[in-house]
């Protein structure tokens, strides 16, 4: 009998945490739920979960400060997290990706979407254990596939996992322009059809990590109503 999927929720509203409880449990996982960011990085070191919810706005440590911890350990650097949030403002997104979440999910959110988000965010940590690509390496940047790491002139980039994944398709496709809806379905899955402002925060910042500029492109360009192309360093 396969073991239900261990899941850790962050949320220090009592019925929005009972409600994301009772909606995962439902769906056969098992749940933690934690009202702060302190109880759930203790449980943390007994027992390590599939995937993490986490709210940002939290009593105590918040929960941007609790994903570095969380980012910087080396048995959870690659775990998926995704952040809820109230927070609506491009600058709060980004700020959470930049420090290493996978995903976000705006405040109030339906449950579908959660369920839906989850199921994908848990995919993707499985495929982990999938054949490992060869290396790739143009224009400057090379990405070590079986380390999971990007290294620019010499220098390694730190990359959230769906950054790396974005890079990684990207750079393997850089003969084409890989539309946005195979960008979507391949890194987030087929639920995520139609979702684009989570590739475009994304896109957003992968390039501001290569330094890159979407105006005048050196790595990434966007080819407008179709997606995204990998230029090999010399768009400029």
């Amino acid at each position: 009998m396969q073991l239900a999927q261990l899941i850790y929720v962050v949320e220090d509203d009592e019925d929005i945490r009972e409600l994301i409880t009772c909606t995962l449990e439902s769906f056969s996982y098992e749940v933690q739920a934690f009202p702060q960011a302190e109880d759930m990085l203790a449980a943390l070191e007994k027992s390590r979960p599939q995937l993490i919810l986490l709210d940002i706005m939290l009593p105590g440590m918040d929960g941007i400060a609790a994903l570095g911890l969380i980012r910087k350990r080396p048995d959870t650097a690659r775990l998926p997290v995704i952040m809820l949030t109230a927070r609506t403002s491009e600058v709060d997104r980004v700020r959470g990706l930049d420090c290493g979440a996978d995903d976000y999910i705006p405040k109030p959110f339906g449950i579908l979407e959660l369920t839906a988000r989850v199921r994908t965010a848990l995919r993707h940590g499985e495929a982990a254990g999938a054949p490992i690509p060869q290396d790739l390496s143009c224009g400057g940047i090379r990405i070590d596939c079986a380390r999971h790491e990007v290294w620019q002139d010499g220098s390694r980039v730190e990359l959230t996992l769906k950054e790396y994944q974005l890079l990684e398709l990207l750079m393997g496709n850089r003969n084409r322009v890989v539309p946005r809806d195979e960008i979507l379905n391949r890194i987030w899955g087929i639920d995520f059809a139609g979702e684009t402002r989570t590739l475009d925060m994304h896109i957003k910042s992968l390039r501001g990590k290569l330094g890159d500029n979407a105006d005048l492109p050196r790595y990434i360009k966007t080819v407008r109503g179709v997606g995204y192309t990998f230029l090999e360093g010399q768009g400029r």
